[in-house]
């Protein structure tokens, strides 16, 4: 680490003036209407892509196109090994594509496609992904990448397995973000298993098993899952005895990126933790703002929503 991430450093330090931080969610999440909500937004960093009489899906994508901007943005100030690293932490937007893009090849009724994310140099294999025209082919081509096979073809299985193989290489090219990454898949897990009730494919279960332990992704129960996870895994399910209250847990996720971001963005001086750190402290903030939307389509309520379900 040195000069090389200079530049990148000082860019992620300057591009936290565009979070809306928590009064600006505040705001955002008590407005009236959702109309009121994109209006308020349009004079905040978040504006581009926003316009009136969107759906709260729409205005929730435009949040997420701004994010991924920034983050395409700050790649083009990184050395080469930062921006690398950049292609994992966008991974979330190449997920998010391919899922619609299999709905619409699978023969779903959509009421209205959705412009899939503009990731330029932060694609991984979509470009290839977004050419198959069936299930089987799109599973092929992932099979054939960095994302490795999914094990079926369903939407369900190619959403959950490209999530746990993003998160086995973040965490083996990032150490800063490995208990993220293991937290958020023992989150994903335990919600795929106990909630839903899907188990695993076979390659995606071997994987998982990489960052949560073989034992915990053979739990036969809740209790026994959340007894044998990983010790990096294990802080994301503090607390939660049930299932059920999973979805606590997935806030308290969400609190535990942004004060760690918050650690590294004011850590070391040069490197890549405070580039990490930006990124995270980014992400929590369109999360944020994401929800507020949602609030105010229902009639303007407080933030302190977010800690409870539905």
């Amino acid at each position: 680490m040195g000069s090389g991430w200079v530049a990148g450093v000082t860019r992620a330090r300057a591009m936290l003036s565009r979070c809306l931080g928590a009064g600006g969610v505040r705001e955002v999440a008590t407005e009236p209407t959702l109309d009121d909500a994109v209006r308020y937004l349009g004079a905040t960093a978040y504006r581009h892509d926003l316009r009136p009489e969107m759906s709260v899906a729409e205005a929730q994508q435009a949040v997420g196109a701004t994010l991924l901007w920034h983050l395409r943005v700050l790649a083009g100030w990184q050395p080469r090994s930062g921006a690398e690293a950049f292609r994992l932490l966008a991974a979330g937007f190449e997920i998010a594509n391919t899922e619609a893009h299999l709905r619409t090849v699978g023969g779903a009724e959509l009421p209205r496609p959705a412009r899939p994310y503009q990731l330029g140099a932060l694609a991984t294999a979509w470009p290839r992904l977004a050419r198959t025209v069936s299930p089987p082919e799109l599973r092929a081509e992932l099979a054939a990448s960095v994302w490795g096979d999914p094990g079926a073809e369903s939407p369900a299985a190619v959403g959950t397995g490209m999530r746990i193989s993003a998160a086995v290489r973040t965490a083996a090219a990032m150490p800063e973000a490995a208990r993220w990454t293991a937290g958020r898949t023992a989150l994903l897990v335990g919600r795929e298993e106990f909630v839903v009730g899907r188990r695993l494919t076979e390659p995606t279960a071997r994987r998982a098993g990489r960052l949560l332990g073989s034992a915990a992704v053979g739990a036969a129960s809740f209790a026994d899952f959340r007894q044998r996870l990983s010790a990096t895994a294990r802080w994301a399910l503090d607390g939660v005895d049930e299932a059920a209250d999973l979805w606590r847990a997935e806030a308290r996720w969400w609190d535990r990126l942004e004060r760690d971001g918050s650690e590294l963005l004011h850590g070391s001086r040069w490197g890549s933790g405070p580039v990490v750190g930006a990124v995270a402290l980014l992400s929590a903030d369109a999360w944020r703002v994401r929800g507020a939307l949602e609030l105010a389509a229902r009639g303007g309520r407080p933030t302190e929503v977010f800690d409870a379900p539905g």
